[in-house]
């Protein structure tokens, strides 16, 4: 009961940093205004960063988003939340590739100390065929983390183990247009197939 509470107030507590976070908008036309579900968006989220997939290679942000993408950010042994949200995430992108729509799902570990490149290489495999598994070191880690805004905290260990509380919006970024929008974990797969959709139809 104790995690979960901890669980729920981190969601809130990153729903709050969000949302005042995308108050900031440019005030010229968005393409994307009949997408959104809320008048907030387009907020200065996202930026530059390295990171390391299961191969042992060096990604770069902008090598790596090369069409639509879906970022989640969590840890390979995160006992609820995470496997729960990469699998919705997982559903939506199967339901989008049949209606035509490409997306890319996209799994960043705030865990590196556990999370290999070869950790996350096959959690991403196991969760999708075409999910990218990334890590990197705590400082690559970080600096993803602060171009999103996510939040996440290690627990001190227990008999070896820890938990880590992090946010869990699912952020997705276009090609040469950057973050567009961020989707709470209450979304069913379609719902958020149909939110995504309606990005990708109009790039």
């Amino acid at each position: 009961m104790i995690r979960k509470a901890a669980i729920a107030a981190v969601v809130i507590a990153g729903s709050g940093l969000i949302a005042m976070t995308l108050l900031t908008r440019d005030t010229g036309e968005d393409q994307f205004a009949e997408c959104r579900a809320s008048q907030v968006g387009g907020a200065d989220l996202g930026g530059p960063f390295e990171l390391v997939n299961g191969q042992g290679e060096t990604v770069t942000s902008a090598a790596l988003i090369t069409e639509p993408t879906l970022i989640y950010f969590g840890y390979t042994m995160c006992p609820d939340v995470c496997p729960l949200d990469v699998d919705r995430n997982a559903a939506a992108v199967e339901i989008l590739e049949e209606r035509g729509q490409i997306v890319t799902p996209v799994f960043i570990s705030i865990d590196p100390e556990r999370d290999t490149p070869e950790v996350v290489g096959d959690f991403a495999d196991v969760m999708h065929p075409r999910m990218i598994g990334l890590t990197g070191t705590p400082e690559q880690v970080q600096v993803a983390s602060k171009a999103y805004r996510t939040y996440y905290k290690a627990h001190p260990e227990v008999d070896g183990e820890y938990l880590v509380d992090h946010s869990t919006f699912s952020y997705l970024v276009l090609p040469d247009v950057g973050f567009v929008d961020f989707f709470r974990r209450e979304l069913s797969p379609e719902q958020l197939a149909d939110n995504i959709g309606c990005y990708v139809d109009k790039i």
